[in-house]
């Protein structure tokens, strides 16, 4: 298995090295080459795995010869031995066709650790056969960046530079981050939004004042590993309701379209998915892009579901290229023009494709607030703002009776305690996991929305590759 940019002219990587690459060298983003493609006998055999042996067989057709499958087993063994239910995500009823998917009973209470706890231990198992180090470079809109810290504070050979916007992630969300002190575990607030600082995280992937003493690694998802990841629950979901021989569909609270991405990428191997079902908050690009075609930038509107506060949604790159005929020279001039004027259409080509099994929603203040207060007061569960714009999404969704619907549940309630408690009257609490958080000192630093700040910051900390 080798790996293309989505932009047609970096050179083809094998998974190890885009693993440690993240970004392509032309802009782009890394996709296989071509999709594994499992039978419906194949998926059959997969019911009733244990989750980390599930995992292995998803996972191993993107490794190749990169590992073992004893050696991808022990990691993924490894990873998923710190998640407090024995299921890893586990499924939930809520009424006779709504399900929840809950992906937040890892280390941070959100659906990121599934990856990520996968990813730092590849990093590590890659960077020690080369004797070499990394210097990752993130952003995070709340989730990513306490999921990467758990994953690699303390790990040999790796520092890590996470970016947050300032006052726009929730105390939780920034005590997970900030609270962890180790020596290589680097934390910047940035005055501005997560676009920006997710701008600045791609720019220094291109510059040279940086690469050529530092190899730069990513943990957002730009990086294919963490997607490979996340297509995994898609599969243990669909199993424990019927499939292959039964369609599912899922409803995605999406920002930055690896989530839904992953999704695109399970149907692409087999899985029977109904529907994938794209729900936005007000910042909605997105809906926008798969309803009329429409991609242009708008301003960030503040939300309580800060995570999906995006207008750039990195990801969707990749379901372009695969919807647009994987044409990475024509797809380049496209993100070019993009880039240039925050604005494009999107060609006919790819909305169709698209459409096969994407479709999207959109939720304002008062639905995500609706679905909130509906799921405690119909079904005696807790929900964060992001999986209520998601079940509100699911709701709305016109599908088949017989279809189940899972809504991805992206985030313990309790990492977003005010508003639940705004919409259902109960505030939640923290997983007896999580501590003494809010007794625990902070560390970061402060800088202005400037890329040459943030990049003097991380040439000044960072320890050179060689």
């Amino acid at each position: 298995m080798d790996y293309i940019s989505t932009r047609g002219s970096a050179p083809a990587l094998d998974f190890e090295n885009v693993t440690l690459t993240g970004l392509a060298a032309d802009g782009g983003l890394y996709v296989p080459r071509e999709w594994p493609r499992f039978t419906l006998e194949e998926i059959e055999a997969l019911a009733g795995l244990p989750y980390a042996e599930l995992a292995t067989r998803i996972m191993r057709p993107f490794v190749g010869e990169s590992l073992t499958a004893e050696r991808l087993r022990q990691i993924s063994e490894e990873a998923y031995g710190r998640f407090a239910h024995r299921a890893v995500t586990p499924l939930k009823q809520l009424d006779e066709r709504h399900w929840l998917l809950e992906l937040f009973h890892g280390p941070t209470l959100a659906f990121k650790d599934v990856a990520l706890q996968l990813l730092g231990r590849l990093f590590e198992e890659f960077l020690s056969r080369r004797n070499e180090r990394l210097t990752i470079v993130g952003a995070t809109s709340g989730d990513t960046g306490s999921a990467a810290i758990d994953a690699v504070a303390g790990r040999e050979n790796i520092d890590i530079f996470m970016l947050h916007p300032k006052g726009r992630v929730s105390d939780v969300q920034r005590r997970q981050m900030t609270t962890v002190i180790a020596p290589n575990v680097y934390n910047i607030a940035i005055d501005g939004s997560f676009d920006d600082a997710q701008a600045m995280v791609k720019r220094m992937f291109g510059d040279p004042a940086l690469t050529n003493t530092f190899r730069i690694g990513a943990v957002n998802s730009i990086n294919w590993a963490r997607l490979m990841a996340q297509v995994v629950y898609y599969f243990a979901a669909a199993l424990q309701l019927g499939a292959p021989r039964r369609k599912v569909a899922f409803a995605v609270p999406t920002g930055n379209f690896g989530d839904v991405f992953a999704g695109h990428v399970a149907a692409r191997m087999g899985l029977p998915v109904e529907r994938l079902i794209v729900a936005t908050n007000v910042n909605d690009i997105l809906h926008r892009a798969l309803s009329a075609g429409d991609y242009s930038c708008g301003t960030v509107t503040p939300t309580a579901a800060p995570s999906m506060d995006i207008q750039v949604s990195s990801n969707f790159e990749r379901l372009l290229f695969d919807c647009g005929g994987r044409d990475g020279v024509a797809l380049a001039e496209q993100m070019r023009g993009f880039e240039t004027s925050k604005a494009m259409r999107l060609t006919e080509g790819q909305r169709t494709s698209a459409g096969e099994t994407i479709t999207s929603a959109r939720a304002d203040a008062a639905e995500m607030s609706h679905a909130m207060s509906w799921a405690w007061e119909h079904c005696g569960e807790l929900i964060d703002p992001h999986t209520a714009i998601g079940l509100h999404a699911a709701r709305a969704a016109d599908l088949p009776r017989d279809v189940p619907v899972v809504t991805l549940a992206t985030a313990h309630p309790g990492k977003f305690r005010d508003a639940v408690e705004r919409a259902t009257g109960n505030r939640p609490g923290l997983p007896p996991r999580v501590g003494d958080l809010f007794e625990r000192e902070e560390r970061y630093v402060e800088l202005p929305g400037d890329y040459d700040a943030i990049a003097a910051y991380v040439a000044e900390h960072a320890t050179p590759a060689a």
